[in-house]
């Protein structure tokens, strides 16, 4: 069982950074407990589970890891946590962005250097709630991931990609995933080796290979190039909440739309994304007006 000891530069905000990485309540290859992350994936080199632990007092982060994995995992531990990652890169422009640097000074944009893991949930989440796709990956893992490497058998790793083209039609649809879906899912995976290189690239290559894929559009690339890279201007566009938010945040108007979102984070080029993340961070959101949309069940047709 390798382990590895990273000293991060300045504060550290070990849940809010790799926090963005879980998918949902509940998910097989996420879990947080107290102090610490847990986090399985499937490596180059393999299956891996990585256990993360904050020491604030020491300043500093421990990981141990497990399974064929584990040394690609703990190689990786800084990039991962945040060390390329430059949050000084941002000049706020609006008091709420201020605001929300100054009480989250620890926040760093997390780089997995793994593309897959992120976008099959991505494209989970195209047009529908967060609920359903949550329930979609859990459902896909628990009963065609394997087993996590390590000591906590809740976890579990995601399909290789062969795994994936195996699951039958049936099991799409009891998870809840339509035909459009689960066909750009297997699109992607059968593509895998071009899909993982695009985590070597930087932005506009990445989101030109990721979007040459049938079903995968510019709301997907930036959904998972966020994690990926770590990518500080893949600002989500097509969104149907952030617009709102990031409008809502900056002028106290409603119905903010993606290009009038993108005129008013046009002064954070080349950090779009990172301005949206304090924006979120800061808790401030439109009121509701309506309800929430009904969560769907296609399974039960």
């Amino acid at each position: 069982m390798p382990a590895r000891t990273w000293v991060p530069p300045g504060p550290y905000d070990l849940h809010r950074t790799l926090g963005v990485l879980a998918r949902g309540p509940g998910d097989p290859a996420f879990a947080v407990r107290g102090d610490e992350v847990w986090r399985a994936c499937r490596t180059p080199q393999g299956p891996g589970t990585l256990r993360i632990a904050a020491r604030p007092a020491a300043g500093a982060v421990d990981a141990e890891a497990w399974g064929p994995g584990a040394d690609w995992l703990l190689e990786r531990l800084p990039e991962l946590l945040g060390e390329r990652d430059d949050p000084a890169a941002l000049t706020p422009r609006h008091r709420i962005v201020h605001e929300a640097r100054r009480r989250h000074p620890g926040v760093r944009l997390a780089r997995t250097g793994l593309v897959l893991e992120s976008l099959i949930p991505s494209i989970l989440e195209q047009k529908v709630t967060s609920d359903e796709a949550y329930r979609a990956w859990r459902l896909l893992l628990q009963r065609h991931g394997e087993p996590a490497p390590g000591p906590w058998d809740r976890m579990r790793v995601m399909p290789d990609p062969r795994g994936w083209t195996l699951i039958p039609s049936w099991e799409w649809h009891r998870a809840g995933v339509e035909d459009k879906r689960a066909a750009t899912v297997l699109r992607a995976v059968r593509a895998a080796r071009r899909m993982e290189e695009a985590a070597g690239m930087d932005l506009t290559a990445a989101t030109r290979r990721l979007t040459a894929i049938g079903g995968i559009g510019p709301w997907t690339a930036a959904e998972t190039l966020q994690r990926t890279l770590g990518a500080p201007d893949a600002v989500t566009v097509g969104d149907l909440h952030l617009p709102k938010i990031v409008g809502y945040a900056l002028t106290g108007r409603r119905g903010t739309t993606d290009a009038e979102m993108l005129d008013l984070l046009a002064p954070y080029e080349g950090q779009r994304h990172r301005a949206t993340r304090l924006v979120l961070l800061s808790g401030r959101t439109p009121p509701r007006r309506a309800p929430r949309f009904p969560v769907g069940d296609i399974a039960a047709l």
